[in-house]
């Protein structure tokens, strides 16, 4: 694929259904793969099938929530494609794609619809990290639009209402309270990626969002789901009830119509007025009003957050330099601090270079991936438990505290990891593995967990390649709602006390400023050049799934890289993974996982590993660059264990 020339200027464009004819998702298995058509209909046993048309066969029909959808097969496009987690919002981005949009301008307008139709796990709350590969510079741009805490937090910020006098735990716990609510950084992030990389107008890409809040869209399983199940929660912020239930205090159910008709105003404003819109003014007192909220609607007290018009005035997202190291033939790119993602992926890639993982791919290969061998789990699961040793003790917000030697390198030295791989045993788990000493100060051990997110993937006319992951940390983020959307509860990321039992300082630890650490691994694949510097682009990816979200990147990567997947195999794989603890993640959920202990459960507890087979939450994209008998395509996969679907434009060969 070679890439057009950008265009100099942005244009304005009309975009909605009537404007444009989108197409194409992943088919069921039991017909032959249909190759991509323009974007709004899936073409399925020779019909068109519109996209939130409600009719039969469409994939954004409410349907109840399941932990795994199976069927799903690759998906294939000539130049251009787009993963989400939900059908409306893939749609969005392709239809800005089909419209000459870049990657930049697509993400933009399907964040907008995922903020509406998934409030759940990202919006214009929270925030969000994302790697732009320009193909025109052959340069790989990432942006960090992490949450940052107030200006007068403290390090206990989240531990006592108050230092001194009154040292209990914030009301009604730390999550509900303002205390949890970061300053929001995805509208910053997005408004800088499309200064650097936008070509359509930044006001015609919120027209979708603002259509769908206002006419209505069904909800789906997975909203539905997080409605009825965070009840008692969402009913104590006055907006949140009225969004989400009916006036006798009932959830709206799955299928029935929902309008957010704030939403509307809130994106209309944001469309005119830019980001500023949502940083000063109006919108900006709203955010801190309901920060600084003390009283729930039944009357609950809530210990308010110390966020400020200033503080919403001062944030900035940043262009950070890409994590970027080798991998047998490969060079894999992925965030830096205050993302743990992308070194804690570099490491674990970094020690697996030192085994031969090509015969431990699932045997028999299925429509659903398969399970991989024992060894090859074995082998996997003890590299992350060493990378989430470093990742717990050394990684955070390095403009307050530095890495070891003060940049990445040291951590993802070849020598260093090799080292750390000898301490892997074949026969024997570690199950809780100790940090490596790279030297610098002494530091407590932090195991703060995450949740929550979404993920977008992007591949553009011009070669340009988007990967985002993007979040309001937990379900519905702090259940705190304005104007139509919901706030973050990401300072949560942080680790409650600064210090361990012996007195380390935590690196992770809060203060004014400083953006919590993340496990976001939006990641980037190039093949490498003889030097070993990046040459073609290969693929993206990525996955929500909070503290896990390392270990359904990793299985990804090493199902496409080492074991020939394809994307969509190797998004359904099951996932499976282990942080540092003794357990080792098996992903029940999977059709080809039986929980009560098949020969891939038995191996591990034969190692010592202590199994886990709860569904795992992953929610892949990944789309690949593919030889083809006229050239190179694109070919997709969206994970089954969420809503999501892949389209992108017409492939003939």
């Amino acid at each position: 694929m070679l890439p057009t020339p950008r265009a100099t200027s942005l244009r304005s464009v009309s975009i909605g259904a009537a404007a444009l004819s989108l197409w194409s998702c992943s088919q069921d298995p039991s017909t032959p793969p249909v190759p991509a058509t323009p974007c709004q209909a899936l073409q399925l046993d020779g019909g068109g099938i519109t996209i939130g048309s409600g009719l039969p066969g469409d994939p954004a029909s409410p349907r109840p929530p399941t932990f795994y959808r199976p069927g799903k097969t690759v998906v294939t496009a000539r130049t251009y494609m787009v993963v989400t987690s939900n059908p409306l919002a893939s749609r969005t981005g392709c239809e800005i794609l089909e419209a000459g949009g870049t990657a930049a301008d697509a993400a933009i307008a399907a964040q907008m619809v995922l903020g509406l139709v998934e409030p759940q796990t990202s919006g214009i709350g929270g925030g969000a990290f994302l790697l732009y590969y320009d193909a025109k510079a052959n340069v790989v741009h990432a942006y960090d639009g992490r949450e940052t805490a107030p200006a007068a937090a403290s390090e206990n910020y989240l531990r006592f209402v108050t230092d001194v006098t009154d040292q209990t735990s914030p009301r009604p716990n730390p999550r509900s309270s303002g205390r949890s609510i970061g300053t929001p950084g995805v509208l910053r992030l997005l408004e800088l990626a499309h200064h650097d990389h936008g070509r359509l107008a930044w006001s015609d890409l919120f027209s979708p969002a603002i259509r769908l809040a206002n006419d209505g869209f069904p909800i789906g399983g997975l909203l539905g789901f997080a409605i009825e199940t965070s009840t008692s929660q969402l009913l104590a912020d006055p907006e949140a009830a009225a969004t989400y239930y009916n006036p006798d205090g009932t959830a709206r159910q799955l299928g029935s119509t929902l309008r957010v008709p704030a939403y509307a105003a809130t994106l209309t404003a944001i469309a005119a007025g830019g980001a500023y819109a949502f940083y000063h003014g109006d919108l900006a007192q709203a955010i801190v009003d309901k920060i600084q909220t003390t009283q729930s609607a039944s009357g609950t007290l809530i210990t308010p957050g110390a966020t400020t018009l200033a503080d919403l005035a001062g944030y900035q997202a940043v262009r950070r330099d890409a994590i970027c190291v080798g991998y047998r033939a490969y060079v894999v790119c992925g965030m830096p601090p205050p993302s743990s993602g992308g070194i804690a992926v570099g490491q674990t890639l970094g020690i697996l270079e030192n085994f031969d993982l090509a015969g431990d791919g699932p045997s028999p290969l299925d429509p659903e991936g398969g399970t991989p061998q024992v060894e090859g789990v074995h082998l996997i699961a003890e590299a992350e438990r060493l990378a989430y040793a470093d990742r717990d003790k050394y990684v955070a917000d390095t403009d307050f505290v530095a890495l070891p030697g003060g940049t990445p390198n040291r951590m993802l030295d070849k020598a260093y990891l090799h080292t750390r791989a000898g301490l892997i045993s074949l026969t024997t788990s570690l199950g809780t593995a100790t940090a490596g000493d790279l030297g610098g100060a002494v530091q407590g051990v932090d195991r703060t967990p995450e949740h929550g997110t979404s993920h977008i993937t992007i591949v553009d006319p011009d070669g340009d390649a988007l990967v985002m992951t993007t979040t309001v940390e937990s379900t519905f983020g702090s259940y705190h709602m304005t104007h139509g959307f919901l706030l973050n509860n990401q300072l949560t990321d942080f680790s409650a006390t600064p210090s361990d039992a012996t007195g380390a300082p935590i690196a992770n630890r809060v203060a004014g400023g400083k953006r919590p650490r993340s496990s976001m691994s939006p990641t980037l694949v190039f093949r490498a050049a003889a030097d070993g510097s990046r040459a073609s682009f290969v693929m993206a990816t990525g996955s929500p799934g909070g503290a896990t979200i390392i270990q359904f990147v990793v299985k990804t990567l090493v199902g496409v890289l080492d074991w020939g997947l394809d994307a969509q195999q190797a998004t359904s794989l099951v996932d499976f993974g282990a942080a540092n603890d003794p357990t080792t993640n098996v992903g029940g959920e999977h059709p080809d996982v039986d929980p009560a202990g098949d020969a891939l459960i038995q191996g591990l507890r034969a190692r010592g590993h202590l199994v886990n087979t709860a569904p795992q939450t992953s929610g892949i994209g990944a789309v690949i660059v593919t030889p083809s008998t006229d050239g190179s395509v694109l070919t997709g996969g969206a994970d089954p264990r969420r809503e999501g679907i892949v389209l992108g434009d017409a492939y003939r060969p």
